[in-house]
Parts: C-alpha cells; sequence; structure tokens
C-alpha cells in the first residue's frame, strides 16, 4: 500500500473513530435523554437550558455525523472544539488534567483533524 493510500487510512480512522466516540457517548445520551439533560446541562453563558443542550446536541450529534461521511469535516470540528474549550475552561476550570483527559484527548483529535483535513475517503469530494 502506498504511503498517500495509507494517510488516508489513518485519517479516517482518526476522525471516524474519533466521531463515533463524542457521539456515542456524548451525543447520543443527550439525544435521546433529552428532558433529563435539560436539568443536568450546564448552562453558563445563560442562553437557557433548551438552546444550550440544542447547541450541544449539534454539535455532539450533527457535526461528528457530518466528520464520519467526510463532508464539511473542517467546518464541523469548529462546533466540536468550541464545545469541549467551554467545557474544559469554562464549565470546569477545576479539573485537574487527570480529570479532564477525555476533554483534552478529544480536543487533540478534532483540532488534528482541523489541520490535516479529511483526506481522500470521504463522500464527495466536493464537500469536504
Amino acid at each position: 500500500m502506498n504511503e498517500s493510500k495509507t494517510q488516508d487510512l489513518g485519517l479516517l480512522f482518526l476522525r471516524g473513530s474519533g466521531a463515533l466516540f463524542l457521539l456515542w457517548v456524548h451525543g447520543l445520551p443527550k439525544l435521546l435523554n433529552y428532558s433529563e439533560q435539560l436539568k443536568l446541562i450546564e448552562d453558563p453563558f445563560h442562553l437557557g437550558a433548551h438552546v444550550t443542550l440544542l447547541l450541544a446536541i449539534f454539535a455532539e450529534v450533527l457535526c461528528p455525523l457530518l466528520i464520519i461521511a467526510g463532508v464539511l469535516v473542517r467546518l464541523a470540528c469548529l462546533p466540536i472544539l468550541a464545545v469541549l474549550l467551554i467545557a474544559m475552561l469554562v464549565v470546569h476550570p477545576e479539573w485537574t488534567l487527570f480529570e479532564g483527559q477525555f476533554g483534552w484527548l478529544l480536543l487533540i483529535i478534532f483540532t488534528s483533524v482541523l489541520i490535516a483535513g479529511p483526506g481522500r475517503l470521504v463522500v464527495s469530494q466536493r464537500f469536504s
């Protein structure tokens, strides 16, 4: 296998595994348990629980699906990175590196995808 194909497979694995992990651990629970999540979600900018939860669902459900498909990948990374930075720096600034390691790891993954792009294994090159 040539280096270009190996890099494309690596980018597919990075974006797919990171997006699936975010979707499964954070996005789907918010979507499937919306009413319960309304009582739990932090609202650091006082937008209201509904708006804050909808923004989180957008970043943690729709954006990972776009990234998995390889559609608007770099653009889809931005809301994810915003939610992660807000969670780590505004909502939970008291967390140690150990307590916040999952969030920091996701920041590393999605920043890497933002920088590198999706690779060539995407639904359409036109929209990636």
